[in-house]
């Protein structure tokens, strides 16, 4: 897909209003360290609309994603925090 439409999303998403709601909490999760659903080096929004058109965030799915955000956020803190403390002791 070269490029993204609003028309693209509208075929998932029943209308603009809820598409504009779920590209939001896309956005803020993907802005919170979630792993990309789909390729692409845009900035978060067109991300969050490719993910949409794409059939891979749906409003079903969306709290699922926060939550694996979330673990990761998390996973990733411990780690750091893990490989800082190891560092140290040397």
């Amino acid at each position: 897909m070269a490029r993204v439409t609003v028309e693209d999303c509208l075929t998932r998403v029943p209308n603009r209003f809820a598409l504009v709601h779920l590209a939001i909490e896309r956005v803020k999760q993907i802005r919170k360290g979630a792993k990309p659903l789909v390729k692409c080096k845009n900035k978060e929004i067109v991300q969050a609309l490719r993910e949409i058109a794409a059939g891979k965030v749906t409003f079903d799915n969306l709290e699922q994603l926060a939550r694996e955000a979330e673990e990761q956020r998390i996973f990733q803190a411990l780690h750091t925090d893990a490989g800082e403390n190891t560092e140290g002791k040397r």
